[in-house]
């Protein structure tokens, strides 16, 4: 709902423009919905000692700032037309992902991710791809001054 200007401004201070961080959380969304679908290799069969920890223990361990890895840098230049592009096309594999992940893949394939401190299954990442977006649908309501 912002002009191509709005979407392009820097805050003062510092840190990533509204279209920047429409960017970042479609590729994230697309990066999730790959690990979930399949389309990524990574999933593998749960140990048999594994035990799902709560999302709030995960969400712990991931901390507030999270240093993002420069695949996920979002490029200066990256238009709104460009993020709003990424998004709904993130949204599109989401929603793949989503009607894919039975509850045989959801709780029998898992990642093991060093920023969550350990082994999480599918159903763990749809939780994380939704804080995700709520996170950053945060900082861009900051950005705006909403």
């Amino acid at each position: 709902g912002v002009d191509d200007e709005a979407a392009r401004r820097v805050p003062e201070g510092g840190g990533w423009s509204m279209a920047q961080i429409g960017w970042h959380v479609a590729k994230v969304s697309t990066r999730f919905a790959g690990v979930m679908s399949g389309e990524l290799p990574g999933a593998q069969p749960v140990a048999a000692d594994f035990r799902e920890r709560p999302w709030v223990e995960i969400a712990a361990a991931i901390g507030d700032r999270l240093e993002t890895p420069p695949s996920f840098q979002p490029p200066a230049s990256v238009t709104r037309m460009e993020a709003i592009a990424a998004l709904e096309a993130s949204g599109t594999k989401m929603a793949h992902a989503l009607d894919v992940v039975t509850p045989e893949r959801g709780a029998g394939l898992c990642i093991t991710s060093p920023i969550v401190g350990g082994p999480i299954n599918l159903y763990q990442i749809c939780e994380w791809a939704t804080a995700h977006v709520i996170r950053h649908n945060k900082q861009a309501k900051q950005v705006l001054g909403r």
